[in-house]
């Protein structure tokens, strides 16, 4: 089947390149030389070429993305077989260049050979019924692994990622996900996120992999290196995305797409820089904030849109909304009178292609009624399907636009699952262990397990997973080991017992040598996991006072996608963060609890005491206010994270006292395992500024990395920062300036260590 469709497609090219004309009524170039099929021709000729064979309608469809739904079943949301028909209104009269499964928009049987079977099918009829085969482009939201497909594995969310502090890992999950979705004939991963984690009740905290621009940036553009990387298993290449472009995670209220007011010092400073190593690692895609920042939605700000993200931050990607944001320009925002006004605001202001999931037509003639209006002009036109073009062909769309489905369920089903065990236990941070708690013997007698999520596969994936909102009730399960059957395994002469109940896990826990509570919340994503209380409920927090009066040793483990403020849990024996570990997260936890596993997790974000803290994090400015509370005061603190062994720091040293602004500073520090069990430390290093003319943070991440240390080992680690990351935004209070390093006096601080340096 697969060659057959090949042969068709080849045909198809080889006929067009047989097509040798004139200028045409139409005003379509057909020059001699088809040179937009040659592979052998440099990419910006191949574009050139194609761009000017297009009509103004084939241009317009290349700038807009529907959702699979409208192809199959009802052309609406029921999810039957492909029509041609409906194929037909989207692929061939509105001649759309790309379609999206949006969160659970997944073929039926759900597997990888069905889903490559599916793309290519909707590829074949697009290039088979298009008067000059451009291929499509289909992408989805692979957040977590090809978390779309029933019998893909799960990696942890990001925010547990982020506790890894590992590029390296990201990398590797990377290249894993991209795997995955090019065997699937998905070439587009709506993923990873950039958003800085600042408010835990925003029901997308999860997405994020910090609080900290440095950090998160590095872990993303690590994750864009591997997804990005050139395949070995015959396919086009696949694009990632940097999302959501910005100042999507801080709304005013907490609540998902609503306003966010971000001064322009705050959103140069700490927003843009989480992005910006994704930029400078080649990120093909960026998707646009929902939401609107300081009064204006994202989507109508060519101020965020071309002078920040194009001008001054480099990126010659292409711009995609998020789902149905321009109508939102409308019928939410207010902002535009009609679609049409929408649409030429959007274009304008930098958008290349329309997440429009309903209505491919009305997208496509209200675009062209603003280019023949005047709206839009026609270089603005090129501009966009120049870099949608460019995009297909540096992928390789127009070689290798099918994908071979007898391969794809090997690839895909229970792929690196060990590399998902492996990421769920870096991801896991040790809070608490007083009295030595943790790690529990693998000989122990009898151990109780409870809490609500101790055997919840649906709360150990989360969001994302299957269906938006999680895995839909009436789905399969994905293959998942549980928090109890890793305990089980791990300990397989023990005598587990479940206790479901608060009254059980107390009556049990009598004769026991410990209690395991493993606590969690109900999967979900964006606006519908919101939350005003993030915190644990009065029954998870009188379930471990109930076990902890019995008198036993009382460990926590939370499967949450945020830090919930924990009330009197805060003060169980042993605290374990799990977050949401995915599909090995149980064997994962277990290997940590028994010591199979040294915990080497950081917190990426910042703990809170109190539901009141909000926004929080650790990078907040000093103020007047010395009252209790009124500074950072958290629970845990960013990069907080005990192990089984223990570390020493040296106070560190530098290359230089006295560095330019275009300068590195190579900082030195000697670290020592000084325990009895091999274990990893984390480096942060940060830098303080003494005296700034606008306010800075106390201290600043400015690099981290990540040493193996055996037992008593010791030795000297270099870390190297560009002094660029020192830079503040100047002037008043208006924010009028541009980001720039001042000059002065600055101190490295690792651990309780400083070194002073001197920027000239």
């Amino acid at each position: 089947m697969l060659r057959s469709r090949k042969r068709t497609a080849v045909a198809a090219l080889a006929a067009l390149a047989l097509l040798v004309t004139g200028a045409q009524a139409s005003g379509i170039i057909e020059p001699a030389g088809q040179a937009y099929l040659d592979a052998r021709a440099p990419v910006d000729r191949r574009v050139d070429d194609l761009l000017r064979r297009m009509t103004l309608e084939e241009k317009v469809g290349q700038m807009t993305q529907i959702r699979l739904g409208k192809l199959r079943g009802n052309c609406e949301w029921n999810p039957g077989p492909l029509r041609e028909d409906c194929m037909k209104a989207v692929l061939e009269d509105a001649k759309v260049g790309s379609i999206l499964s949006g969160g659970g928009d997944a073929p039926n049987p759900n597997t990888p050979r069905a889903w490559a079977e599916m793309t290519n099918a909707i590829q074949k009829y697009a290039m088979d019924h298009s008067r000059l085969p451009i291929p499509l482009i289909y992408g989805a939201d692979g957040v977590h692994g090809h978390s779309n497909v029933l019998s893909a594995t799960m990696f942890p969310h990001q925010i547990g990622l982020g506790a890894t502090w590992n590029p390296e890992l990201q990398q590797r999950l990377g290249e894993s996900t991209g795997r995955a979705m090019r065997a699937t004939g998905v070439f587009w991963n709506f993923a990873p996120v950039s958003d800085i984690a600042r408010d835990t009740r925003w029901g997308r905290y999860y997405e994020t992999y910090s609080e900290d621009p440095v950090l998160a940036g590095a872990l993303a553009a690590a994750n864009v290196r591997g997804q990005q990387s050139d395949p070995t298993d015959g396919t086009a290449k696949l694009t990632a995305t940097a999302k959501h472009f910005a100042g999507y995670s801080e709304p005013f209220n907490g609540h998902d797409r609503a306003p966010a007011q971000l001064p322009i010092r705050y959103l140069q400073d700490t927003v843009l820089p989480a992005f910006q190593p994704q930029f400078d690692a080649g990120v093909g895609t960026v998707m646009i904030n929902s939401g609107a920042v300081n009064g204006v939605p994202a989507h109508a700000s060519k101020y965020l849109l071309t002078t920040q993200l194009r001008e001054r931050m480099g990126f010659r990607g292409v711009a995609i909304t998020d789902w149905e944001d321009i109508r939102f320009l409308v019928d939410r925002y207010h902002v535009a009178a009609d679609y049409q006004e929408a649409i030429a605001m959007a274009v304008n202001a930098g958008v290349d292609m329309a997440m429009e999931p309903s209505n491919a037509a009305e997208f496509t003639s209200g675009l062209l009624a603003s280019v023949r209006s005047g709206a839009v002009s026609g270089k603005r036109i090129d501009q966009a399907v120049r870099r949608i073009l460019k995009l297909k062909f540096e992928l390789g769309l127009f070689e290798k636009p099918y994908v071979d489905p007898e391969k794809a369920d090997a690839i895909v089903n229970g792929a690196d699952r060990a590399l998902a065990r492996q990421a769920a236990a870096e991801s896991a941070v040790l809070l608490r262990n007083e009295g030595g708690v943790l790690p529990l013997s693998s000989s122990v007698g009898k151990l109780v397990v409870t809490g609500d999520t101790a055997d919840s596969a649906a709360r150990q994936l989360g969001g994302w997973t299957v269906g938006w909102q999680g895995v839909p009730e009436w789905s399969p399960m994905p293959p998942t080991v549980t928090v109890l059957q890793g305990i089980k395994a791990a300990a397989p002469s023990a005598n587990v017992v479940s206790a479901p109940t608060q009254a059980e896990a107390v009556a049990q826990a009598g004769d026991a040598d410990a209690v395991v509570v493993v606590l969690g919340e109900d999967p979900g994503a964006e606006g519908e996991a919101d939350t005003e209380e993030p915190a644990l409920t009065a029954a998870q927090q009188g379930l471990v006072d109930a076990v902890r009066a019995t008198g036993k040793p009382v460990v926590v483990v939370l499967l949450t996608g945020r830090p919930q403020v924990l009330g009197t849990v805060a003060d169980a024996p042993a605290l374990v963060a799990g977050w949401l570990p995915g599909t090995e997260g149980g064997a994962a936890i277990a290997d940590v609890l028994f010591g199979a596993v040294n915990p080497s997790g950081k917190l990426p974000v910042s703990w809170p005491k109190s539901v009141g803290d909000q926004p929080f994090s650790y990078d907040q400015v000093r103020g007047a206010n010395a009252a209790p509370g009124s500074g950072y005061d958290p629970a845990f603190a960013f990069g907080h994270g005990l192990s089984y062994t223990t570390f020493t720091t040296s106070t560190p040293t530098l290359k230089s006292a006295e560095v330019g602004r275009d300068d590195k500073v190579k900082v030195s520090v000697k670290v020592a395992n000084t325990g009895s069990r091999d274990g990893t430390l984390v480096v942060p290093v940060y830098v303080h500024q003494p005296v700034s003319k606008v306010l800075t943070p106390q201290q600043r991440l400015v690099a981290f990395t990540r040493v193996e240390l055996k037992a008593g080992e010791e030795r000297t680690v270099d870390v190297t920062f560009d002094v660029k990351r020192l830079a503040v935004t100047a002037g008043d209070m208006d924010g009028g300036g541009k980001p720039e390093v001042a000059k002065g006096a600055y101190e490295v601080v690792v651990g309780d260590g400083k070194a002073r340096f001197t920027v000239r």
